[in-house]
């Protein structure tokens, strides 16, 4: 073989493997959903909250008080105000806006407890986990997370074929996750970030 066409195989060869370098790297960046960045996400208040109402230079109204089933509150000068759904902002101006019959100009601050968040946004983990149940969801919740907080999965699980059910517009999507990779051999490439109303799906294995 001459050396002109030495170098030129020398260099094909080497423009092929730099290729397939890239190729893989592009690879590894698609295995990652595009919904893995959430968006901000502000809390909304839920049945089974906990709300303190603090009513500036009116201790007589300020009390704690929980969110019932129905996502109402009552409070000693406003009844069946809607508390579901809101921002502890909204419904601090709700309640401003109730209490104006009542009092002049009233200031108010809602400071939310015991967060369980509407029914609409929970994360549920359904199946195999150790203590399958209903999660708040919260801002940079990732599928770690929620496997924490679910004691992780049995001895019974498959963890690679569970899968992520998530609403989107026009219907629902759903997003095949390694759970058995992401706890038992820690590649944190398994990890997603959840987004609210999420469910977890971890069937059993039959093997």
């Amino acid at each position: 073989m001459n050396p002109l066409r030495r170098a030129l195989m020398t260099r094909a060869l080497a423009l092929a493997a730099a290729a397939s370098f890239l190729g893989g790297c592009r690879t590894r960046q698609e295995l990652a959903p595009a919904e893995d960045s959430a968006p901000l996400h502000d809390y909304l208040i839920g049945p089974g909250d906990s709300v303190n109402i603090l009513v500036w230079r009116n201790p007589e109204v300020s009390l704690t008080v929980a969110v019932r089933p129905d996502g109402k509150i009552t409070t000693p000068l406003v009844e069946d105000l809607a508390a579901s759904g809101k921002t502890s902002t909204q419904l601090a101006r709700d309640i401003e806006q109730a209490l104006s019959k009542y009092i002049q100009q009233p200031v108010v601050t809602v400071i939310v407890t015991n967060f369980s968040g509407p029914y609409a946004e929970q994360i549920r983990v359904i199946g195999e986990a150790a203590k399958p149940q209903a999660l708040p969801y919260r801002q940079g919740m990732s599928l770690m997370d929620v496997l924490i907080a679910v004691g992780g999965i049995t001895d019974f699980a498959a963890g690679n074929k569970a899968s992520v059910i998530r609403m989107r517009e026009g219907g629902q999507r759903q997003l095949r996750v390694r759970l058995d990779d992401l706890l038992r051999d820690g590649d944190i490439s398994a990890n997603i970030m959840m987004r609210p109303g999420d469910v977890l799906l971890i069937p059993e294995s039959f093997f």
